[in-house]
């Protein structure tokens, strides 16, 4: 009976622990996957915190009366379909294309119905993670948004298709350049789509040559880690948001940039001696397989690590 009662508990721990992972709503008092099925992709394995991002297939489909906790977004990234919607005592009809998003606020209670087919990328971000771009943005109050069911954005569709493009390929670029892509969304939501207050004009200027030096010795002495936005911004005493753009005033590379760059030097230098091997310098500079490495080292250098060895 214990053996039983271990079992299932354990089987009702990990179905919470993978339904936290979704993208999810409320039904009465139960989240439910917002969509029906299985994603073709999801971001259950993502370095990021407070946003999970989902790719799925559908066909024609109904989605009952829901309350969205979160902020939810949709990219649609095939050809049209017609969608019915009905939210609040409102009700619309949508004929969306490839590119057409969805915003809908956190606390909204809706229904869809798609009559056709539709490939789309759907995203939710979490309060905490607004408030926390509200907060790096300057903002003394706090967020509000308003739906909007059809509507063109090139920075959101860029942003969702790059975050996409590193959950299908395995996060082949790492925690820092994951924090980056999720700064960039939560803050550009707020910045675009916040109607509660107006953000103050960003601060200039580069980091301070102390702050700059502390935080490329930091760099260097933990390429082996997988080194995170947090742990650099703090070194500054900057919100992630103004470090980010601060860092990349002084040396004109995103941090993300600057570290595949000294990561690529080091590689360089190991690869010149030949006790050491693929795995052992990937684990070296903080590229966890060799794999990634190769990925990375190809891409800024045009070739492999093995062909660099060879022709060095």
């Amino acid at each position: 009976m214990a053996e039983t009662f271990d079992r299932l508990t354990g089987t009702v721990a990990a179905q919470e622990a993978a339904m936290s992972k979704r993208v999810s709503v409320l039904v009465g008092n139960r989240s439910v996957p917002l969509l029906p099925g299985s994603p073709v992709t999801d971001s259950s394995r993502s370095p990021w915190n407070g946003l999970n991002l989902e790719r799925h297939s559908l066909e024609a489909v109904e989605i009952p009366v829901h309350e969205h906790p979160t902020l939810c977004l949709h990219l649609q990234t095939s050809g049209p379909v017609e969608m019915d919607w009905d939210s609040s005592g409102r009700s619309g009809h949508v004929r969306s294309g490839a590119g057409d998003l969805i915003l809908l606020a956190p606390g909204t209670k809706d229904s869809l119905l798609w009559y056709g087919p539709s490939q789309r990328i759907v995203v939710s971000v979490a309060p905490a993670l607004l408030g926390q771009a509200s907060s790096q943005l300057g903002l003394k109050t706090h967020y509000d948004f308003e739906n909007n069911w059809s509507f063109q954005d090139e920075q959101l569709r860029l942003l969702l298709t790059e975050m996409d493009r590193e959950m299908s390929s395995g996060w082949p670029m790492g925690s820092l350049y994951g924090d980056l892509l999720s700064m960039s969304l939560s803050i550009a939501l707020v910045k675009k789509y916040n109607h509660l207050a107006t953000i103050p004009a960003p601060i200039k200027g580069g980091l301070s040559r102390p702050n700059l030096r502390i935080v490329l010795a930091y760099i260097e002495e933990n390429l082996e880690q997988d080194i995170r936005l947090e742990e650099l911004a703090s070194l500054s005493g900057l919100s992630l948001f103004h470090f980010a753009r601060s860092f990349r005033e002084s040396l004109g590379q995103t941090p993300h940039q600057y570290i595949v760059q000294m990561r690529v030097e080091r590689a360089k230098a190991l690869l010149s001696r030949p006790e050491w091997n693929i795995e052992q310098i990937a684990n070296a500079v903080g590229l966890a397989s060799a794999g990634r490495f190769a990925k990375v080292f190809r891409a800024a250098t045009g070739v492999t690590p093995s062909q660099w060895r060879k022709n060095s």
